[in-house]
């Protein structure tokens, strides 16, 4: 064999070497996000936490901020309570006034007729959301931390709303307990 056809023979396992090592890369582990994929939310307003729940597990648990008035059920709108019951996480509003928000199915049926039947509004548009978005000041934000401070939504900080919203589909249920 001529020294031209050896070197030559060479090159093309490097090139094969070389093209798999630059799209090892490509086939990198999925976004932290993709394992806590949840099947089912709770929240246990007594203890202050959302938990996401895949299965029987408890993939990830959050504090939270409810209304200004947790204590009970939710019985109209202006109360200030976040509702108690089983509900759908059926929209999401990437554009909300709070750094995103993912709609909680409130009012159900029953909470209608039972505001019907005391002749006031049940109120609506109870959410999963972050932190204001018209706050801009980091100092202002954690004045937020440790209190109840919603008008009945369920509020976490914007890097764990960031996990909610990629960990749940539409349509998730979600259960909020006393």
């Amino acid at each position: 064999m001529r020294p031209f056809q050896t070197k030559h023979r060479a090159a093309p396992a490097a090139v094969a070497l070389l093209v798999a090592a630059l799209l090892a890369g490509c086939a990198s582990a999925p976004p932290p996000e993709a394992s806590l994929a949840a099947d089912r939310v709770e929240v246990r307003k007594s203890e202050r936490k959302l938990s996401l729940i895949k299965g029987d597990k408890v993939v990830r648990e959050y504090r939270v901020a409810l209304g200004k008035n947790p204590y009970g059920h939710k019985e109209q709108e202006g109360d200030n309570r976040t509702p108690e019951g089983d509900y759908v996480l059926n929209w999401r509003n990437p554009n909300s006034s709070f750094h995103r928000s993912i709609n909680i199915s409130y009012p159900n049926e029953i909470d209608r007729w039972l505001a019907e039947a005391r002749g006031v509004s049940p109120g609506g548009l109870i959410m999963i959301h972050g932190m204001p978005n018209y706050v801009r000041s980091p100092a202002v934000l954690r004045e937020y931390e440790g209190r109840d401070w919603t008008n009945g939504c369920i509020a976490v900080q914007n890097h764990e709303m960031d996990e909610i919203w990629t960990a749940i589909k539409d349509g998730t249920p979600i259960r909020i307990l006393p």
